[in-house]
């Protein structure tokens, strides 16, 4: 099993309960797009009785995805997550039970979308034994049968931290394993609920361990109030773990019962940022204050693709002079 790391007591954040509200910049202003495309997608995934994390979590891109760019992230095993995390807009409670046909509507899904990348995340399911590993990974297969050409990322929770979960997952072959660090080691035990940061840096660890070939992924919200020093940290923990890409964005307080924002970052902030990342060995970085997860996930992976390639060119050329 991997282990399991319990949260330090964290000390007082710098929030009093009155705080004043922070006024939204205007680089955080979302144009709406309820285009043709934005309903189709919609009404496709009520159809075939599908949730996206676009939806459930609020994203602050589904116009852009939907509407413009005609992506969507899928996520399976309901729309209830038995974790309450002080980030996320996801439905908290009793999970209702496994739905056992949903990765064939998901795979007939991805199809008549015409997805060349496709994302997969899902709630945590502490619930189950396995996780809901078993449901993820038969996702992705019924995935590539029924679309060879499609690449296929999974974003799973820690899945209890059992190594057999992860394993189940990596054996199904996805072409990317993107596991959340969510925020700094300080501010985790107050932002994430029953995960921990150095469970999360196994759990990419692992992966590595087990698919040396499949990239890993790791994504950071900022402006919870974490210092720039523990920002670098964040990074070379992620690298010291061997992960490929690493997203940053700006977090967004989903309601007033979710944690408050304590700093909007500018763009030059998240482009200095990005800067330090690829600096650090990341074969890819996508930065910027609307920048989630899985944003612009197809060309995340293509980028880390090249760059690789390119670093494996040099390589090669040394060793042959």
């Amino acid at each position: 099993m991997l282990s399991f790391t319990k949260p330090t007591r964290m000390g007082t954040m710098n929030v009093s309960t009155k705080q004043e509200h922070l006024r939204k910049p205007d680089w955080l202003k979302i144009k709406l797009n309820t285009n043709e495309n934005y309903t189709d997608l919609k009404k496709m995934m009520r159809e075939n009785n599908l949730n996206t994390v676009c939806e459930e979590a609020r994203c602050p891109n589904i116009h852009e995805c939907w509407g413009t760019r005609r992506t969507a992230t899928f996520m399976i095993l309901g729309a209830i997550c038995t974790r309450a995390c002080r980030f996320c807009a996801v439905k908290t409670g009793l999970p209702n039970e496994l739905d056992l046909q949903e990765p064939e509507r998901v795979a007939k899904s991805v199809e008549l979308m015409n997805l060349k990348h496709t994302v997969i995340t899902a709630v945590a399911r502490d619930d189950l034994k396995d996780g809901g590993s078993a449901v993820f990974a038969e996702t992705v297969r019924a995935i590539k049968r029924a679309n060879p050409f499609t690449t296929v990322e999974v974003l799973p929770s820690d899945m209890g931290g059992v190594y057999e979960n992860l394993q189940r997952l990596m054996e199904a072959e996805p072409d990317i394993l993107n596991h959340n660090i969510e925020t700094v080691r300080r501010l985790t035990p107050r932002v994430r609920a029953r995960a921990t940061y150095d469970r999360s840096l196994e759990v990419l660890r692992r992966a590595k361990e087990i698919r040396p070939e499949i990239p890993t992924k790791s994504s950071l919200m900022l402006g919870l109030g974490e210092t720039h020093e523990e920002i670098l940290e964040v990074m070379d923990d992620l690298r010291a773990n061997d992960v490929d890409i690493m997203t940053i964005g700006q977090y967004l307080q989903p309601s007033k019962k979710h944690l408050p924002v304590q700093k909007y970052y500018s763009p030059k902030e998240f482009k200095e940022l990005w800067q330090i990342a690829m600096d650090k060995g990341f074969s890819h970085c996508q930065a910027g204050p609307l920048v989630r997860s899985s944003y612009h996930a197809d060309e995340q992976v293509n980028a880390a693709a090249k760059e690789r390639q390119r670093l494996g060119d040099i390589q090669t050329a040394a060793a042959d002079s």
